[in-house]
């Protein structure tokens, strides 16, 4: 029996065949037309509904890189289920190089929404609506807020026995049991049943290759996991992730100048120092100290740091050295460049 088409804003996208839709979000006050693009990509064979999202905050722009490489990928032809590709949810803050929309809310943080609510309430609306309910899975696509950077990792709901599964399956070394936010795209899957993966990676407004890498290799995983795509070809397997107990931020004491010492991926002990704060003319200083013994996970990349600000977020394990490890494995299985589309070279 031939499957039925998959509808999307009013669109029918027929077995065996891909197609570009525009969703109608608003108009602008020039009165033209703002619209959220989305790839669908419809298998001949029956399987479960994907949807990759990324840019829900506008200015975390590694997700949109993921999935067009996702998108070129030759073994889409073989798939089994329909993959949703919604590689710019927040079109308006995409444009304007934010993290927010125009109303200066916060995409993440106003689902369900409502159709006449606020512009980010309707953006929410309308994704939840046209996207998410029509989808069995979910991988969200994000990088850390502007001049911060985050280690690849996943945040997920790992009570639940169907999303640790796929975390596992997506193949970063560190996973997250983190709390799910009112307001935000996983508290809504989460409450329709629909298992969703959040992937944090990088920083916002800028290209980072690994995160890139990471992100189409645990997409495709994902896939694989879930049997939308024939198996892989064989190759050293990472070494299993694992799931960090709690995560702490160092803060600065003191504004002034950083001078990092501590990169992404690091072990470190408590009391180790992970870089000196001082005035310009280094008349005073201090150093910052992990409060805990753990992996950085995230850090500011902006050495300008004002008193109380974040510095190093460190991630706590039974096991760090399993952790440092793990990292380590993660970085030298993303060297090779098979996850860059043939005849393109790496971004640098």
């Amino acid at each position: 029996m031939a499957r039925e088409s998959f509808e999307i804003g009013g669109t029918p996208v027929e077995p065996g065949t891909r197609a570009t839709v525009d969703l109608p979000v608003a108009r602008l006050y020039t009165n033209s037309e703002m619209t959220i693009p989305v790839h669908v990509v419809h298998g001949k064979r029956s399987g479960p509904a994907l949807f990759v999202s990324a840019a829900i905050h506008g200015d975390e722009i590694n997700g949109v890189e993921i999935i067009r490489r996702v998108l070129r990928m030759p073994t889409l032809k073989r798939l089994h289920g329909t993959l949703v590709a919604v590689p710019i949810v927040n079109v308006h803050g995409f444009i304007n190089r934010s993290r927010y929309l125009p109303d200066r809310r916060d995409l993440n943080r106003s689902f369900p929404g409502s159709e006449k609510g606020s512009l980010a309430a309707r953006v929410a609306h309308l994704f939840l609506q046209q996207i998410v309910a029509r989808c069995t899975h979910g991988i969200d696509l994000h990088t850390a807020a502007i001049h911060r950077e985050n280690l690849p990792q996943i945040r997920a709901d790992l009570d639940d026995s169907e999303t640790r599964r796929l975390a596992r399956a997506f193949g970063v070394p560190v996973l997250l049991n983190a709390d799910i936010r009112d307001g935000s795209l996983r508290a809504v899957a989460s409450e329709r049943g629909i298992p969703i993966l959040l992937y944090e990676a990088g920083e916002a407004l800028r290209f980072d290759e690994m995160a890139i890498r990471a992100g189409v290799h645990g997409v495709a995983s994902v896939m694989r996991e879930l049997e939308m795509l024939p198996p892989g070809r064989r190759r050293k397997q990472m070494m299993d992730p694992v799931t960090a107990r709690s995560t702490v931020w160092v803060r600065a004491a003191q504004s002034g100048i950083l001078r990092a010492a501590a990169p992404l991926g690091a072990r470190v002990r408590k009391g180790d120092v992970l870089g000196t704060i001082s005035d310009p003319f280094g008349s005073q200083e201090i150093e910052v100290a992990s409060a805990v013994g753990g992996i950085v996970i995230g850090r500011c990349t902006l050495p300008l740091v004002n008193e109380g600000e974040a510095l190093y977020n460190i991630a706590r394990f039974e096991e760090p050295g399993a952790a440092e490890a793990a990292v380590q494995s993660h970085i030298e299985q993303l060297l090779p460049s098979d996850f860059v589309p043939d005849g393109e070279p790496p971004i640098v």
